[in-house]
């Protein structure tokens, strides 16, 4: 699951009521207490000054929702999830999408361009004088599947995983090629347990980009629950490492997994092959072959995530049994020492 990140920048704006003063002076403090906290990077104190600062605009007619985005923005910044979840909720509702136009014209006297409200950009246009030109409107992005992304990602967080697939299930109707909440809906389906769907989002995200190690790693995870898939699995977790070098989580896990997958349920193998020594003892021989071929299949893999990871003790320790096993001893003392050394700095 990968952090939060929220980059939307907060772009001070020029109020004023045009009504009471004494509501325009309160406006423009908390506008600025609002912009100074933010910028500070005090989102605590930034998110309820721009919640009164849309509040003070809805009281005089103004139902500016942009401030109640940066809130919900400050709120997540602030790790205050509860919050953040409330105000993106109600403008996911609300239809909210941030595309703001600016108006501006040129002034032909000074060549200086100039922003203004619709109106007075209307007028100027209509009007027969030469003052102007260059009339242009510009639309700003919609950040409707940034509130999307970062709702789910807010419900995820705070293991709402029910809450969270409908949410993204409600993005991706709108946003269907939007690879982060298809990545999201992932994650939904995996932490809440519905492994059928998660493999098939997989699939689905592998199948438009197969470059993904993360995608090939999780998928190796969920083949190798299934006896039937094991060889499937260790080609996801192989694919995972070729494409994952850069990566060195992605590959020491892949490595791990792969000798775990190769050696198996090794608690259920050895209880098989001790109930059948005493009265089918040629079936028991052929349950330890088995087990002694898996152990030297494991072996490379084994090998490579201690170099991948030389001071991970579990590693060490995997390596020593699959060496004793392997009947290398020399390599299984040297393990041995250095799991004394590892366990000694731990302490």
């Amino acid at each position: 699951m990968k952090k939060l990140i929220l980059g939307m920048a907060i772009v001070a704006s020029a109020l004023v009521f045009g009504q009471k003063e004494d509501a325009n002076a309160k406006l423009q403090v908390a506008n600025k207490a609002a912009m100074d906290a933010y910028s500070a990077k005090n989102y605590t104190t930034a998110a309820p000054k721009f919640l009164e600062v849309y509040n003070l605009l809805k009281t005089n007619g103004q139902d500016d929702k942009t401030y109640m985005y940066y809130a919900g923005l400050s709120y997540a910044l602030a790790n205050n999830s509860d919050e953040a979840i409330k105000i993106y909720t109600e403008l996911i509702n609300s239809g909210y999408t941030g595309i703001q136009t600016t108006y501006t014209a040129k002034e032909n006297k000074s060549g200086q361009v100039a922003t203004y409200d619709k109106s007075t950009w209307d007028l100027l246009k209509k009007s027969s004088s030469k003052d102007y030109s260059d009339f242009k409107t510009e639309q700003t992005k919609s950040v409707e599947p940034d509130l999307y992304e970062t709702l789910s990602t807010l419900l995820l967080n705070a293991k709402k995983n029910d809450e969270a697939v409908a949410i993204i299930e409600k993005g991706l109707a709108k946003y269907p090629n939007n690879a982060k909440l298809k990545e999201l809906q992932g994650t939904g389906y995996y932490q809440s347990g519905n492994n059928d769907k998660f493999l098939a989002n997989l699939k689905e995200q592998l199948a438009k980009n197969p470059n993904d190690p993360t995608n090939w790693y999780n998928l190796g995870v969920l083949q190798a629950k299934d006896p039937a898939t094991t060889n499937d699995a260790i080609a996801s977790f192989q694919k995972a490492i070729e494409l994952g070098g850069s990566d060195p989580k992605v590959t020491n896990n892949a490595y791990q997994n792969l000798v775990y997958t190769t050696i198996g349920d090794d608690e259920k193998a050895v209880n098989e092959i001790n109930a059948l020594r005493k009265t089918k003892p040629d079936d028991a021989t052929k349950l330890i072959e088995a087990r002694k071929e898996r152990f030297n299949k494991a072996l490379p893999y084994a090998e490579k995530w201690y170099q991948a990871s030389p001071t991970n003790l579990d590693t060490v320790t995997m390596l020593r049994e699959i060496y004793m096993m392997t009947k290398n001893q020399a390599k299984a003392a040297e393990m041995k020492a250095k799991e004394a050394e590892l366990n000694a700095k731990a302490k």
